[in-house]
């Protein structure tokens, strides 16, 4: 029987696009569903402002009578005025093993990309960088994480098969929470802090990082706006991410560095690892869904890097290590076992550089493919 590819329309069509990852990976004791609630927003154009300044569809592969594939094919007009590249992105990208399955999927997006002017597509990718990228192609038996994507072996072979080449990878590391900062560590950060005037914010609930929130996102615009694909974000989608995030950051993983005005100069972001949390409640917090989320957020076995983000004018001053040193002096006070990073570019030196003083190992590596379409 063909594949038949439905463009989703509703409220309905978006829950099924949803729920059909959870289904295809019940089974894989490594895959971590993502939070089903948040998925639900971010492809909605009347919950994500995303949409204000993007086009994007998401389409459903039915085979047999039965859901078999979904993808997403995302438009970013500005794009090229940054990059200099007529570009169109794929994401939410999932499909069973069939390559009648993924080529249908494929086709559909490279034809609405074709037809809406983009001169090629590259994925997995979202809106922003806040949003779930890279193809995972090293590391399939190791356990997800809820910022990061996860997916079958057989995906990127799909991908090479259909033309689709290598444009960047990014790696992560899992690190081993030491027993102790040694204290001649600890005396060159506070010789950083006095010298360049900084100080550390002393958070003690969410609600402490508030005032600081405009100025995480001043820090993450400057700081990563070179980085590969990297898109400003608009004052809405600020609002938005604040409003999502900032209420839910634990301040013991969550370390601030401000200058002598109270700007913020750096900043790191970790949160204790729900993926074990999430296999079990399904990407559900209701009814009972929130109990192992609790449960997992006061006693964390893991964290998950976030972010880690430092102006460019303190880059190499040893700031960054500021912010490393107290996100790991909040897992040692915690006991979290370990933290593992969300995604480095490979090219990045700067960020890896941080792992030489830890107990580590680089267990997994992602990839965003390109295609130029003819």
């Amino acid at each position: 029987m063909a594949v038949e590819i439905r463009i989703i329309q509703t409220k309905r069509d978006l829950k099924k696009y949803v729920q059909f990852p959870i289904d295809l990976y019940k089974d894989n004791p490594w895959y971590v569903p993502s939070m089903r609630s948040e998925e639900m927003a971010v492809l909605n154009p009347k919950k994500n402002p995303s949409f204000e300044t993007a086009e994007a569809r998401s389409w459903l592969a039915y085979k047999d009578g039965k859901i078999a594939g979904r993808i997403t094919g995302i438009y970013l007009p500005k794009y090229k005025e940054i990059w200099g590249k007529n570009q169109a992105r794929f994401g939410w990208v999932d499909f069973i093993d069939d390559e009648e399955v993924s080529r249908a999927l494929f086709d559909t997006v490279e034809k609405w990309a074709g037809d809406i002017g983009a001169e090629s597509v590259s994925g997995p990718q979202g809106f922003t960088d806040m949003d779930p990228e890279g193809m995972l192609v090293e590391g399939f038996e190791e356990l997800g994480t809820l910022p990061m994507i996860y997916n079958y072996a057989y995906y990127p072979e799909h991908l090479g098969r259909m033309g689709y080449v290598k444009e960047t990878d990014w790696l992560e590391f899992e690190i081993r929470t030491p027993e102790s900062i040694p204290e001649k560590v600890r005396r060159i950060q506070e010789l950083v802090l006095l010298r360049k005037k900084l100080h550390m914010v002393d958070a003690k609930r969410s609600k402490d990082l508030m005032p600081y929130a405009r100025g995480l996102f001043n820090v993450l615009s400057e700081s990563y706006k070179n980085l590969y694909g990297f898109m400003p974000l608009s004052e809405a989608q600020v609002d938005s991410y604040i409003k999502q995030y900032i209420p839910f950051a634990d301040p013991r993983f969550t370390k601030i560095v401000v200058d002598e005005n109270d700007r913020v100069v750096a900043f790191g972001v970790a949160m204790p690892s729900l993926s074990r949390a999430l296999q079990k409640n399904r990407g559900r917090l209701f009814p009972f869904g929130w109990i192992p989320m609790l449960q997992a957020m006061k006693k964390p076995v893991g964290v998950d890097m976030y972010l880690v983000a430092v102006l460019p004018e303190y880059q190499s001053s040893g700031v960054v290590s500021v912010v490393m040193g107290s996100i790991t002096q909040g897992a040692i006070d915690a006991g979290v076992e370990s933290a593992e990073t969300s995604g480095e570019l490979e090219d990045n030196a700067a960020v890896q550089a941080m792992w030489r003083n830890y107990d580590h190992r680089q267990h997994k590596r992602r990839r965003c493919f390109i295609k130029e379409l003819k």
